[in-house]
């Protein structure tokens, strides 16, 4: 059975655009993805994190892969690309994050989905919008998440 699911990607590290161009291309050419729509790009200050400006985006996928089988390809792409975890929030040469899988609600210490604060950050927010305008989270629609992050720098690039 496929499910929809959306996933986060983000980078500060090194060729940031080409670096989420190239696991975009690799999601889309796993064999268990059937469909992937990307977001544009989103410059991004880091929120609870450091370094430079980061690169955003969004896509949506149907998909046959369970929820840990995702994050575990997720996880693997992110090692192809050099990520590191020296500390918590760290700068990356790239992240890929399981916002939403299906409806399901997964709360295990590897794996929680919802995503717990994406309905806090604008990086997410916007280009799921862009996908998705009339998506509902737990926490309220779209449009009045974002009100709560208009303090957040965002700036489309794509």
């Amino acid at each position: 059975m496929r499910t929809h699911a959306y996933i986060g990607l983000g980078a500060n590290l090194g060729d940031a655009r080409q670096t989420l161009a190239t696991a975009i291309n690799t999601l889309r050419s796993s064999p268990q993805i059937f469909s992937l729509l990307e977001a544009p790009l989103y410059h991004s200050d880091p929120v609870d994190a450091q370094g430079p400006v980061f690169i955003n985006t969004v896509v949506a996928i149907d998909t046959t892969l369970e929820p840990l089988a995702l994050l575990e390809l997720l996880q693997s792409i992110e090692q192809q690309h050099g990520r590191e975890r020296p500390y918590q929030n760290a700068p990356r040469t790239l992240d890929l994050d399981l916002l939403l899988y299906g409806d399901l609600t997964i709360n295990t210490p590897r794996l929680t989905v919802p995503h717990p604060r994406m309905h806090q950050r604008a990086f997410v927010l916007r280009p799921l919008q862009d996908l998705s305008p009339e998506l509902q989270l737990t926490q309220g629609g779209l449009n009045a998440l974002l009100v709560d992050c208009q303090d957040q720098k965002l700036e489309r690039i794509k």
